[in-house]
């Protein structure tokens, strides 16, 4: 049995919470938060706590906090030489205090409290200074049903730049495509499809290969419309800008793409 004491109570630490107390190998010890209301309604189920110094003995404490109170949080823990994690894509290692065992246990997904998640889709990264605590992490993710991969904090670096392309800049461009066809009273919904087939299709191929659409066909006069019917300066911008990207990457001349001023 693997015990956890978790700390933090945003998106990540709630499903996190969820994920470890359906696991039958892992038990919640505590839960920490600063704000106990953030986490009142669980104590029916786990002893939750809002001070430190209430913390208990536990295999693993894991800091599921915002990436700016990780470094903060760690120097406040009241002992040393326990096993002590992260869950950020973003920050090192060691920028866990040293005094204690340092690892990162990173869910790699976009989390958000009122939607459920099912943990075999989410795969975690970890990494540790020790062998044996690098065991403890790949039990307690396999506990929840996740594929495990064995990640440096570089090659983490890297996968959460990537994650911000495929997850945030992605939304951000539906955002817009939502803006774009509500102002002409068009219902959304009509693009969702798409969304998922697009998503779907590099399941099975590379980004490359699934590319499709005007830019990578050079349709100089589809291009030229879109950009008229574009009304928004910022949306024409990132229109050109992607356009160039996908001529570039397919090799297809980007001189005449370009909107006269």
């Amino acid at each position: 049995m693997i015990s956890i004491v978790l700390l933090g109570a945003g998106n990540v630490a709630s499903h996190l919470y969820k994920a470890f107390s359906k696991a039958k190998s892992i038990t919640v010890t505590q839960w920490y938060n600063r704000s106990f209301d953030a986490i009142k309604s669980y104590q029916n189920e786990t002893e939750v706590i809002d001070s430190l110094d209430k913390l208990k003995e536990a295999d693993i404490y894991i800091l599921a906090v915002s990436d700016d109170s990780i470094s903060k949080l760690s120097k406040m823990l009241p002992f040393s030489d326990k096993f002590v994690v992260h869950t950020s894509g973003s920050v090192n290692i060691h920028d866990l205090d040293k005094r204690n065992k340092r690892g990162v246990f990173y869910p790699l997904q976009t989390f958000s409290k009122t939607a459920e998640i099912d943990f075999s889709n989410v795969p975690i990264c970890i990494e540790a200074e020790e062998r044996e605590h690098r065991s403890i992490l790949k039990s307690a993710a396999e506990a929840i049903g996740s594929p495990v991969y064995k990640i440096n904090t570089e090659q983490r670096q890297i996968l959460h730049l990537s994650a911000v392309f495929v997850n945030n800049f992605t939304n951000q461009l539906y955002r817009i495509a939502h803006e774009i066809s509500d102002a002409k009273n068009i219902n959304f919904d009509i693009l969702k499809p798409l969304i998922l087939e697009t998503a779907k299709k590099v399941e099975d191929m590379s980004p490359y290969l699934a590319q499709t659409g005007p830019a990578k066909r050079n349709d100089k006069k589809t291009l030229k419309r879109h950009l008229k019917q574009l009304e928004n300066d910022q949306h024409k911008a990132i229109y050109e800008l992607l356009t160039a990207s996908i001529k570039q990457t397919h090799g297809v001349s980007t001189s005449s793409t370009t909107r006269k001023s």
